[in-house]
């Protein structure tokens, strides 16, 4: 009985033990099967973490922002990259992780709340990985794209520029999907996605277009820009500009075009010289350049006329007039579209486009104290005066309006929500997102 007994205890204590295992390996797999299906299959790596807080909670960081957002409803993210990017019609806004010393991964989080959405696989740029790889936004037939992407050497015995290729990963917004394209190029790129198509060039006339739909590459030579007849000027500082609809953006020192398209000559706002034309900046579909008046008109000693365009047919969408600079500016401000596109800003110019009109902000000598960088659907632009001191201006009253010193501007708007990158004091880079009031 005692053998019989000691026996039948070992079968119980081995049939509980067995029993304890199976249910862990349950739970287990259990827990691991809970994730999202873009990151299925993946294994999890460290990355920064997601939005400390919903969006009801707020975020732990709450900075002095313009009245027209709450700051205690948002989000925020750590150790993001100096780059992000935002996608308006998915409200999503991608950026930048840390994976390792020399590896990186784009993530991507709702706008609104701060979620998490997909993550693409980790990779090594070919740039030095002390840096953060760069990052756009392209959209094409409706479906909008992020790129990340970085310049560099093909292995580690590269020797010439033939050796020398851009790198590209291009992600879908909506499903993750992400394509890989490489590109040889000799010298430093220019790579920009303002129109329907990543735009490669060297800041010259040399260029390449990469289909974000497709991963096709498209090469086009400075003899093949065809420059427009009787253009002399066209042929001086060449630069292809962006990619529209239509083709190619270009410029020379004096007058621009599209390849095969439309020009400027024929597109120039009244009361302009029509071989006066500069494109200055290209985002959204939209281009804004700088015109001289005619000589005998009014104010053409002193004043240049300021026109924005469509990059599709060049037709005049809004100007205005602004004191021309005493001494001309190396770089022009870029120019920023609000998230539906009625509004645009750049430097102390602003427009309604859905009313033809514009407005140029300077005192009546002819200074500019204001930079606006962004601008919202509301017609509220946001920037900084020649002091530094954040501003406000209302662009369907034209008034601007001087805000507190410790205030910070946001960068951007996307589904109703403020971005502001901060850097705090241990030199950690933060993005916060606060909601628009109302």
């Amino acid at each position: 009985m005692t053998v019989g007994g000691t026996m039948g205890q070992r079968v119980v204590r081995v049939a509980l033990v067995a029993g304890v295992v199976v249910l862990a390996l349950l739970l287990l797999l259990a827990t691991c099967g809970g994730g999202s299906e873009g990151e299925k299959g993946k294994k999890p790596e460290p990355s920064s973490k997601p939005a400390k807080k919903s969006a009801a909670a707020g975020p732990a960081t709450r900075l002095a922002v313009p009245s027209a957002y709450a700051s205690k409803q948002g989000w925020q993210i750590t150790n993001v990259s100096p780059d992000y990017a935002i996608a308006p019609s998915a409200g999503r806004v991608g950026y930048l992780e840390r994976v390792s010393a020399t590896r990186f991964r784009l993530r991507t989080v709702d706008a609104a709340s701060g979620r998490r959405a997909w993550a693409g696989d980790a990779w090594q740029p070919l740039s030095d990985p002390a840096y953060f790889p760069r990052l756009l936004a392209v959209a094409k037939d409706g479906r909008e794209h992020f790129v990340a992407w970085s310049y560099g050497k093909v292995g580690e015995d590269a020797l010439t520029s033939a050796d020398m290729i851009v790198a590209l990963d291009v992600y879908d917004v909506e499903t993750g999907a992400q394509r890989r394209v490489e590109l040889p190029w000799p010298d430093a790129p220019s790579v920009n996605g303002a129109g329907p198509g990543i735009l490669v060039s060297d800041g010259g006339a040399e260029s390449a277009v990469v289909d974000p739909v497709t991963g096709r590459v498209t090469h086009t030579a400075a003899s093949d820009l065809r420059y427009p007849k009787g253009c002399g000027d066209c042929r001086v500082q060449t630069q292809v500009r962006a990619v529209t609809e239509k083709g190619l953006l270009v410029s020379g020192r004096r007058e621009f075009w599209v390849r095969g398209g439309w020009h400027s000559r024929k597109t120039a706002p009244a009361g302009t010289d029509a071989a006066s034309g500069v494109p200055t900046s290209v985002t959204d579909g939209r281009i804004l350049a700088r015109w001289q008046k005619k000589r005998a008109a009014k104010g053409a000693a002193d004043y240049d006329v300021w026109a924005v365009h469509d990059t599709t047919t060049g037709k005049v969408l809004a100007k205005t007039e602004c004191r021309k600079p005493a001494i001309e500016p190396g770089t022009h401000p870029q120019a920023a579209v609000a998230p539906e596109g009625r509004y645009l800003v750049a430097g102390s110019l602003g427009f309604d486009l859905e009313t033809a009109t514009g407005h140029c902000f300077e005192e009546a000598d002819g200074t500019k104290p204001l930079s606006l960088t962004m601008v919202t659907d509301t017609g509220l632009a946001y920037g900084t005066t020649t002091t530094n001191t954040p501003v406000e201006a209302d662009l369907t009253t034209s008034r601007p309006t001087a805000l507190l010193p410790n205030v910070h501007i946001p960068t951007a708007e996307v589904a109703g929500t403020a971005l502001f990158p901060w850097t705090d004091r241990k030199d950690r880079p933060h993005l916060l997102a606060y909601a628009r009031r109302g």
